[in-house]
């Protein structure tokens, strides 16, 4: 019964159209092989043989979002620069509409490069991160060119999400204005904040990983008592309709404000590779099902096994209706 349910719901996700609000991210990686050690400095030197961007952050919701088949609308800040050009021709690669990308010349695109070593008989592996940020306030103009477009075409949308990395993109005036008009278009709204969750009374859904409900609650979640303590904590503050814990090997939580609570366990507890951006694509998941009519339950249980397939995979990564098929079916099997 559940499998044919989840079946029919990945049928049910094409063409919905989701906005996508948040810190898009450029997630850079810089691929060398090991040649020697330096004279300089007991350091590698790295024999330079690939580059290439991949989105990250709320873009890697995007494309999340867009690879399960979703129409989406991309809204964020990007800088002049080469980062921001490679990002939105990635995203419109995958039929993305990318006005909502708005350029800010004042600051860079955020940029997070990851120089990767290895070699044949070696093992790849990161051995240095660079990220480039402007932290400061987004500058009235540029907030309020983002706001516009959200305005604009926010009434068109199936589903919305606000994609939080601290990054200063999804500012308060954006907050209330796409929480108040979701609400009153019965438009679900899902957030995912590392850092700022408390501030979205009123949204939807809630996604955090473990940690980020922890700090959220202000005490740390050690077992089935915390866990649902701060499940139940974060959801009647925010007046939110469901809470989703991703819980790495744990599995998922999924608190209801009808008073359910449902525990999902991992798909595959043996094969996990690289859990970078596996909550984007929990989020992407589980909006598009909303979007579709499924069942909180139901739309959780289906990012689960999203999440299952892209942690296999190395670095941020995303997943297709076929693969969600195949990981069902064999897990029914």
């Amino acid at each position: 019964m559940l499998q044919s349910i989840l079946l029919k719901a990945i049928g049910q996700l094409q063409q919905r159209k989701i906005m996508v609000i948040g810190d898009m991210v450029a997630d850079v990686y810089l691929e060398g092989k090991i040649s020697r050690i330096s004279r300089e400095a007991p350091v590698l030197i790295l024999e330079h043989t690939t580059e290439k961007v991949v989105p990250g952050g709320a873009s890697n919701a995007v494309h999340n979002t867009a690879t399960l088949g979703g129409c989406v609308y991309a809204v964020g800040v990007v800088g002049d620069d080469t980062a921001g050009r490679e990002l939105a021709r990635i995203l419109q690669s995958k039929a993305v509409e990318t006005a909502g990308l708005i350029i800010d010349t004042s600051r860079p695109t955020i940029t997070k490069t990851r120089i990767m070593a290895g070699g044949q008989a070696t093992v790849r592996q990161q051995i240095v991160r660079i990220d480039k940020e402007n932290k400061q306030a987004l500058d009235c103009d540029i907030e309020r060119a983002v706001k516009e477009y959200i305005t604009a075409h926010i009434s068109e949308m199936d589903g919305v999400v606000m994609s939080d990395y601290g990054s200063n993109t999804v500012t308060p005036v954006v907050i209330t204005s796409v929480i108040k008009t979701c609400n009153e278009m019965n438009i679900p709204c899902i957030v995912d904040s590392r850092y700022n969750i408390m501030a979205y009374n009123g949204v939807t859904v809630v996604k955090q990983n473990e940690s980020e409900a922890a700090k959220a609650v202000g005490y740390e979640i050690i077992d089935q008592g915390t866990l649902l303590s701060a499940g139940k904590t974060i959801l009647e503050t925010l007046d939110a309709q469901a809470v989703l814990i991703s819980r790495g090997p744990d599995g998922m939580s999924l608190f209801e404000k009808t008073g359910k609570v449902t525990h999902i366990p991992v798909t595959n507890k043996s094969e996990v590779y690289d859990v970078t951006g596996a909550g984007d694509t929990v989020v992407a998941t589980m909006i598009l099902a909303l979007a579709a009519g499924a069942s909180y339950e139901h739309a959780a249980r289906l990012s689960n096994f999203a999440a299952g397939i892209v942690v296999k995979k190395p670095g941020t990564a995303t997943t297709t209706p076929k693969e969600l098929r195949e990981a069902i079916n064999e897990h029914f099997e």
